[in-house]
């Protein structure tokens, strides 16, 4: 039997095509830029709407990641607009093809999505926040677990070695971590320790800066397969 096909917009390196594999699908991932570590099943190098515009009628449920530079805490805001929003042009290019779909994008984003919900990585017992929000449609009711926000060292196995990790695991903002203008002024933590965190061993520092844990596509995968069924 055939898995169903899922296109993976603006998908990077595959942190969400990850979690939309381990639900049930067939991943295709679109992106502008080479991506030699993309983990899908297929790669095209392509600019994502006008991929989906001629393409996307051709699979079941479409994911789309549009750039976040344009909300983002991590962006100074006297840069922000110097970066494109892309949601409300995928939207439209989504809404025309008429298959399920899913918009992500961080937290300040909110606003520019349909009745979104959050998703934070210890919802699924990741010792890693990263505050997301995803537009479905259909949209649906779902029944979330709470964020747990524990804070403090916790015992990890990593490359087959035992560690004390300080959690929550931070990815983003070097040097003191001031730079980044976020909230969390501790510098990002050694890749091999975000990597552990997020579930994704198969990423640079630079790809994981920006990547969606695979549990939280994979709890909306399973959703998507849900609809298509």
């Amino acid at each position: 039997m055939n898995k169903p096909r899922l296109l993976d917009l603006f998908c990077k390196a595959g942190g969400c095509t990850k979690g939309y594999q381990l639900a049930g699908f067939h991943v295709v991932g679109v992106d502008i830029d080479p991506q030699p570590r993309y983990c899908g099943d297929e790669f095209v190098q392509a600019d994502a709407l006008e991929y989906v515009t001629a393409n996307g009628h051709k699979f079941d449920a479409i994911s789309a990641s549009p750039p976040c530079q344009a909300y983002s805490e991590a962006t100074p805001m006297a840069h922000r607009a110097n970066h494109p929003d892309l949601i409300a042009p995928t939207r439209e290019a989504l809404q025309d093809i008429g298959k399920p779909y899913v918009i992500e994008n961080v937290e300040n984003a909110r606003h520019a999505l349909i009745n979104p919900f959050l998703l934070c990585g210890s919802m699924f017992g990741l010792h890693f926040y990263r505050h997301r929000y995803f537009e479905l449609s259909p949209s649906l009711l779902i029944l979330l677990p709470p964020c747990n926000h524990r804070r403090g060292p916790v015992q990890a196995v990593i490359d087959g070695s035992v560690r004390m990790v300080q959690t929550p695991v931070l990815c983003t903002g070097g040097g003191d971590g001031k730079k980044s203008n976020r909230k969390t002024h501790r510098p990002r933590q050694p890749v091999d320790e975000i990597r552990w965190a997020m579930d994704i061993p198969w990423m640079t520092q630079q790809e994981l800066s920006n990547a969606i844990p695979p549990a939280y596509t994979e709890f909306i995968g399973h959703r998507l397969m849900s609809m298509i069924e």
